[in-house]
């Protein structure tokens, strides 16, 4: 348990610094401001889709998916 949630840490400081670098990158680079927006939106973007996924509900099979449909058996 503890081994993970360091694990953990580590990886979300790395992301966290990486979206930081290349923010600091753009903004020395003299990029603009919509440019710097970007790149931010673009760092973080992957994280958000990640957190809404762990913490959603599981994806319904494709049996459950075909058995939920209602048939109308008349002609």
């Amino acid at each position: 348990m503890v081994n993970t949630s360091f694990r953990s840490s580590w990886l979300i400081g790395a992301w966290v610094s990486a979206v930081g670098i290349g923010v600091a990158a753009s903004m020395a680079l003299g990029a603009n401001p919509s440019t710097t927006a970007l790149v931010i939106a673009l760092g973080i973007a992957p994280g958000i889709i990640i957190a809404i996924l762990a913490y959603g509900q599981p994806s319904p099979s494709v049996v459950q998916i075909l058995n939920s449909i209602e048939r109308n058996d008349r002609s």
